[in-house]
């Protein structure tokens, strides 16, 4: 349970005593970053890799921190930022723009939980966990997928 404690509260860092899933998110964000240092420019796929093989366990990870807390959603279980950051970069060349525009937009849309996140959140066990921050990362995603658009239509380079 121990290896599971690590896993579900992001190294630990859901146990920060502010903003928990802001920092879970950074440790997101960190890995990411750690796969472009370790992989180059195919770092996309890698991380594509990882959350094609991750979406059915995080779920079981969340419901093992459910368990573990023995309450619903604990703060202290940030994996589900971890994975909904990764998912807000999806298919995109490693950029410190996107990496950074990601985080914050992720985190907008985690908190404001459009629609249908917050009716979502509510479903038991770990899926109720994670597919806020699922659709979260999608959102995010969008989002900048317009925005690089945009700038690639203004001739302003992003990556």
């Amino acid at each position: 349970m121990k290896f599971m404690r690590v896993i579900f509260t992001a190294f630990y860092s859901g146990y920060f005593p502010v903003a928990p899933g802001t920092v879970g998110t950074m440790v997101g964000m960190g890995i990411y970053v750690l796969e472009y240092i370790l992989f180059g420019h195919i770092s996309w796929i890698i991380n594509l890799l990882i959350v094609a093989v991750m979406l059915y366990p995080a779920v079981k990870i969340g419901d093992a921190g459910e368990k573990f807390f023995g309450e619903k959603d604990p703060a202290q279980v940030v994996f589900d930022e971890v994975m909904g950051y990764w998912i807000s970069v999806l298919f995109y060349p490693f950029s410190w723009y996107i990496v950074i525009l990601a985080f914050f937009i992720f985190r907008f849309f985690d908190i404001l939980k459009p629609y249908p996140a917050k009716d979502l959140q509510k479903l038991k066990g770990g899926l109720g966990i994670m597919i806020d921050d699922y659709i979260a990362g999608v959102y995010t995603n969008i989002i900048i997928f317009i925005i690089v658009n945009i700038l690639k239509l203004s001739n302003i380079p992003i990556y």
